[in-house]
This record gives C-alpha cells, structure tokens and sequence, in this order.
C-alpha cells in the first residue's frame, strides 16, 4: 500500500513540475535570479531530477545515473524541451524502481544510512524524497507567479 500511494505522489508531483515549466510564458524566465532567491526554476528542476536519479534510479533500481550535483545549479539556459525530457525519463526511472520493490523491501535499511536524519528504511527515504519534491515544487510555483512576467 505504502508503495502504490507512494508512485502516486511521485507521478502527480512530477507531472505537475512538468506542468510548471510548461507554463513559464517566455522560457528565459525559468532561469532568472532576483532579490533574495538565489535558485532558479530551471536550476530547481535539474536539482530534483538529478535527487531522485541518485537516491531512486541509481541506489534502489541499480539504474548507472551518475549525478554531478554541481551542474544542477550552475548549469544555464538548458532549454525547456530538454528539461521536460529528464523530467519525463524521471518518472519512468522512478516507477520502474518502486515497481521493482516489495512491501517488505520499504522496511530494510536504505543502502546510504545516515543521510536524512530521523529514519533509515527505504520507505523512510521514499517519503523523504517525496516531501523534498514538493518542497522544491512549491518553490517553482511561487518562482513562476512572481518572475515570469
């Protein structure tokens, strides 16, 4: 149960930031900085592909991402197609991975223990995840409504 409610969250999150950089009405946009917001909605969406390559894809689906954290906020002007297509290879990375585990398989230990504090299992990490996506979403959102225009 936890596991479909779980590929749910991932799927409607990620197509919603997908929805989110479709909707910039002039793609420059996404990767503007102002005031105080020292991320932009270009470099937010690399951040969370490259996060759910790593710890999905790459540690429980044995996918061979190899991620360059660094690039996710320094890289400039990838163009929208392009984002929308890792965020689109994301989704599949990361249903084909969750598809893969069982029930029981959210209980061990996540292979890189320690690196969000307060749990350990796979389905701790899961959620983790998930509540960084949106997180990070919401950041997108609110960077959309007040630079893109």
């Amino acid at each position: 149960m936890l596991k479909e409610s779980l590929k749910s969250l991932f799927t409607r999150d990620l197509n919603k930031l997908k929805s989110e950089i479709e909707q910039y009405q002039k793609e420059e946009n996404l990767w503007i900085v102002d005031k105080g917001i020292s991320n932009s909605a270009g470099n937010l969406c690399l951040h969370l592909v490259g996060n759910l390559n790593t710890f999905i894809g790459a540690e429980l689906g044995k996918t061979g991402y190899v991620r360059n954290r660094e690039l996710e906020f320094s890289l400039k002007d990838v163009p929208r197609a392009e984002l929308l297509v890792k965020v689109e290879d994301t989704i599949k990375a990361v249903n084909t991975t969750l598809d893969g585990l069982s029930e029981g398989d959210l209980m061990v230990d996540y292979p890189l223990v320690k690196i969000v504090a307060g749990g350990s299992s796979v389905g701790f990490m899961l959620i983790h995840l998930s509540t960084h996506l949106a997180y990070h979403l919401g950041q997108i959102n609110y960077h959309r409504r007040l630079l893109d225009i």
